[in-house]
């Protein structure tokens, strides 16, 4: 039941911060595929918050299985793309790492909230930027893997105005340093003790580690790499002129299914996006989101169709089991740019909001109200929640919603009116 052997240790040229399940399924799956084809890149990654994941993998050599589960069954495969692993508050390692002229790439999946003011993921980027200036390294590239539009100007435009007192530091970052936006896409639920018992089965190895994924992967970005990358064209990543097309489909198609049916799921007793996607009731709410959230769309009819029946297939497969109460986690940070701005692209071509659009900012609003005090998990939201169980009427809740995500949408009051209708149907439903 030991780990199985490495056919190889790539030297370190890439860093990561933020060491979960995610960038285990995707990132350093790319790379594995770069370096099957033929590559030289291996990862030394960084835990973000805990560094429960990175004293894990340590003592299994960082390998992990990553399982990709379809209907049809498992395929596991051990990924050694990691050729070291660090609890991300070691400053020096960290410092080191970034400042080594043979690191090349820097990635970051730090989630939405990693993005919010105070939060330490710019902090800590150019803390490793200030000590690769100071080594004379040469210049990086930093790829944010996240759900946040136009990722990669916002952690620049972040690292910037930290850097701004120095301003030979501030020089360097903007000649030196590339930033890349990137769309990323791969559902990977969080493992269980389960899946850790099946891996076992399929394996022979105890693997405290393993990753659980969906076959289906994409990967669009876009940037330059001023010190070289892994190809990971090998495992069908694009690089694409401008990536915002990439990013509204999937923040509008997929990531705003997901908030619909965690937000709505949980309010009837659903727990996984399968089991949501199986109810009929939510099934429909879900095509009647679709419907008004592709109109802005970049996009021909037949490309949409072709993303829906994709997602269709995604949400269904009953294997994955993607937990809702993952999905609902920081909506405060997540509904912006997956409801709020698909609704003022509505606006701007003179169309009313729509009612599942509404919808979605309704069963979130009673999601925060419904929730154990201390139990929400949305630091973003502040006293949001309290705010909301002290609401008298759906049309007070409605409005503190609008206040809170979309100020600059107070004065839309047919979206306030929608949303207030929307809560007072949910409440009636769940009474």
């Amino acid at each position: 039941m030991t780990p199985p052997r490495r056919s190889a240790r790539h030297p370190v040229r890439v860093a990561h911060l933020g060491l979960g399940a995610f960038h285990r399924a995707h990132q350093a799956w790319y790379t594995q595929l770069a370096n099957d084809a033929g590559g030289d890149w291996g990862i030394a990654a960084f835990t973000g918050r805990s560094p429960e994941a990175a004293r894990v993998l340590s003592a299994q050599d960082a390998l992990y299985t990553l399982v990709e589960r379809s209907a049809d069954g498992d395929a596991p495969r051990t990924i050694e793309a990691l050729s070291r692993v660090h609890d991300g508050a070691g400053r020096a390692a960290w410092r080191a790492t970034i400042a080594d002229p043979q690191v090349g790439v820097l990635t970051l999946t730090v989630t939405e909230a990693g993005y919010r003011p105070g939060a330490s993921a710019a902090a800590r980027v150019l803390d490793g930027l200030a000590a690769r200036h100071a080594a004379g390294a040469g210049g990086i590239a930093v790829v944010s893997c996240d759900n946040l539009p136009r990722n990669g100007d916002v952690i620049r435009d972040a690292v910037l105005a930290l850097a701004a007192p120095d301003a030979a530091l501030a020089t360097w970052i903007r000649t030196e340093v590339a930033f890349v936006s990137t769309m990323v896409d791969r559902i990977t639920p969080a493992t269980t003790d389960v899946d850790r018992a099946e891996v076992r089965r399929l394996t022979g190895w105890d693997d405290a580690a393993p990753v659980i994924t969906e076959p289906f992967t994409e990967w669009v970005l876009a940037g330059t790499f001023p010190a070289g990358r892994p190809d990971w064209e090998a495992g069908g990543a694009r690089f694409v002129a401008d990536i915002e097309p990439f990013e509204r489909r999937k923040l509008w198609l997929l990531n705003a299914g997901h908030s619909l049916l965690a937000y709505h799921g949980l309010l009837r007793g659903r727990t996984t996006v399968a089991e949501a996607v199986a109810d009929p009731a939510l099934r429909d709410e879900l095509e009647r989101l679709w419907a008004e959230q592709r109109v802005g769309l970049p996009f021909d009819d037949a490309a949409v169709e072709e993303a829906l029946a994709a997602l269709r297939d995604r949400f269904a497969n009953a294997r994955i089991e993607h937990r809702l109460a993952q999905i609902a986690t920081d909506g405060s940070q997540k509904l912006g740019p997956r409801i709020l701005d698909p609704l003022r692209a509505r606006f701007a071509e003179g169309r009313p909001p729509g009612s599942a659009q509404a919808g979605v900012l309704g069963a979130w609003a009673l999601h925060l109200a419904t929730t154990e005090p201390g139990s929400v998990r949305d630091a973003g939201a502040g006293d949001l929640p309290a705010r909301l169980r002290d609401a008298r009427t759906p049309s007070d809740r409605a409005a503190l919603v609008v206040a809170a995500l979309a100020p600059d949408l107070t004065e839309r009051t047919d979206l306030v009116a929608l949303i207030a209708d929307r809560i007072a149907s949910l409440q009636g439903a769940h009474a």
